[in-house]
């Protein structure tokens, strides 16, 4: 089958893609931006996979419907929730103009993955945008099958990099009243295995039209996937318990607690006092496999980053931070306007002794040069809003082009020239570069902040006394392999 993949550089999307790849079907990747795509990791495919670069939000740069041609099924896997406010109108718009353009385009199935919505008023705004964009694609004029899940639970997704971020970093929790509302938390390869299953042809007729709960065998409190995962990993944890609900209170406690931004947690938070229970279990007879439960899904999620094959991390979507996508493609570092600390040194390493420096910066291995100041600024940008350092990074030794390091973006990502430009996602007074080319005899290292008024030349000025100490010895580690 030609199948239409939306979101393709999301978490879902980088699973579910090497699946339907196997599986022997011809793939369209949809991204906002084919630089974020990596197609490196898909080459054994050849021309199974084709990226197509589209954004729902600005419907009048689509593909051509005529270039692109009839897919059977399309996959759609957009959601706006990290974009912050008005995240349901852009929902709306982006569903809505994805309505029009594959109309045009010619389909026969769309597969929708939303969220499980409970039978009761008041829905967050996070679970009625969900429905909403539902009731977008059900007016196309092909058929929607639409799978419902609660928590999703994998490596690098979401929920468990939240989880793991509390239960790793807190030995006691005092926890709001939503962590007693019960949940029907699904493995990320059971979620897979659901989306694949429902574009069998003999499946379509069964499916088509319809609306489906997926969850997996157990139904937990968010305060026993908690203690869960702390058994898992033969920890002993404290968790007291308060009756207080704040919404805006648990917000800042999740997102000073744990890697996520303001914006996903607020959104976030705003559904956890409402139950996210299967209310039928059609789908489980329909595409039968095996359901790992929570333990299960929990050792294999941290098997995963023990060997270091996490697929997809989900602060790796643009809307995880305040980066702007056009910087992408901006892949020179601003000249002119700018404030820099420019250096290059002599290699005492093999050229790819250094290379392979440069690309395990940041993350468990931190930065060559005062680790613990980087680790106190991510601290600071953190108290003011910004992401801060608990994102880490996807994998310990590569990178890729648009995913988040630190309180970075990474801008490019060119192993084989030896360059790496970073783009700084902290809270700051202008725009911040920091720049690494390894050439065949030297290593350059470029700092470049473009200042925003008065308040930006104050804030250079009062770092710089920092960067005559930081930036000389971390150019001169890199260089040494180190």
């Amino acid at each position: 089958m030609r199948v239409l993949v939306t979101g393709a550089n999301g978490y879902i999307g980088l699973r579910l893609i090497p699946s339907l790849l196997d599986a022997g079907h011809e793939v369209l990747a949809f991204v906002r931006n084919p630089r974020r795509f990596p197609t490196e990791d898909f080459e054994e495919w050849g021309d199974q996979l084709r990226v197509l670069e589209g954004d729902f939000l600005r419907p009048e740069g689509l593909p051509d419907p005529l270039g692109v041609g009839e897919v059977d099924v399309a996959y759609y896997l957009v959601h706006s929730m990290g974009d912050g406010a008005a995240f349901g109108d852009k929902e709306e718009c982006c569903a809505t103009s994805f309505v029009g353009w594959l109309n045009d385009l010619g389909c026969g199935l769309i597969v929708y993955l939303g969220g499980i919505t409970p039978d009761e008023v008041g829905l967050s705004e996070h679970l009625a945008s969900r429905n909403r964009v539902a009731e977008v694609l059900d007016s196309a004029d092909a058929s929607l099958t639409c799978l419902r899940a609660s928590i999703i639970v994998g490596s690098g997704s979401a929920s468990f990099e939240i989880i793991r971020d509390l239960v790793e970093k807190l030995p006691m929790m005092i926890t709001p009243k939503w962590t007693r509302t019960r949940c029907q938390p699904i493995a990320i390869r059971n979620v897979v295995g659901y989306l694949l299953g429902v574009i069998e042809p003999e499946r379509r007729a069964q499916v088509a039209g319809k609306g489906f709960d997926i969850g997996g065998p157990d139904v937990l409190t968010y305060q026993e996937m908690l203690t869960g995962y702390a058994r898992v990993r033969g920890l002993k944890r404290v968790i007291v318990p308060v009756p207080l609900l704040s919404p805006k209170l648990s917000a800042h406690w999740l997102y000073f607690m744990t890697a996520t931004s303001f914006a996903l947690a607020k959104a976030l938070v705003g559904s956890l006092h409402l139950e996210t229970l299967c209310r039928e279990n059609t789908m489980a007879v329909l595409v039968p496999q095996d359901l790992l439960n929570y333990d299960e899904a929990i050792e294999l999620a941290l098997s995963r980053v023990a060997q270091n094959r996490v697929a997809s991390v989900w602060y790796d979507a643009i809307s995880s931070g305040s980066f702007d996508p056009r910087h992408i493609r901006n892949v020179q570092v601003p000249a002119h306007g700018v404030l820099q600390d420019a250096r290059e040194v002599p290699l005492k390493a093999t050229r790819e002794e250094v290379i392979n420096a440069v690309w395990r910066l940041g993350g468990d291995s931190g930065w060559p040069s005062m680790d613990w100041a980087w680790r106190l600024r991510g601290l600071m940008d953190k108290m003011v809003g910004g992401s801060g350092m608990r994102r880490g990074r996807r994998d310990q030794f590569e990178l890729r082009t648009g995913e988040a390091l630190d309180f970075w973006r990474v801008v490019v990502a060119d192993r084989e020239q030896g360059r790496l430009v970073l783009f700084a996602e902290m809270k700051l007074p202008g725009e911040a570069w920091l720049e690494f080319t390894v050439k065949e005899g030297s290593l350059s290292q470029r700092a470049v902040f473009r200042p925003r008024g008065l308040f930006g030349r104050l804030y250079w000025a009062s770092t710089y006394p920092f960067h005559l100490i930081i930036f000389p010895q971390m150019v001169q580690r890199l260089a040494e392999g180190e």
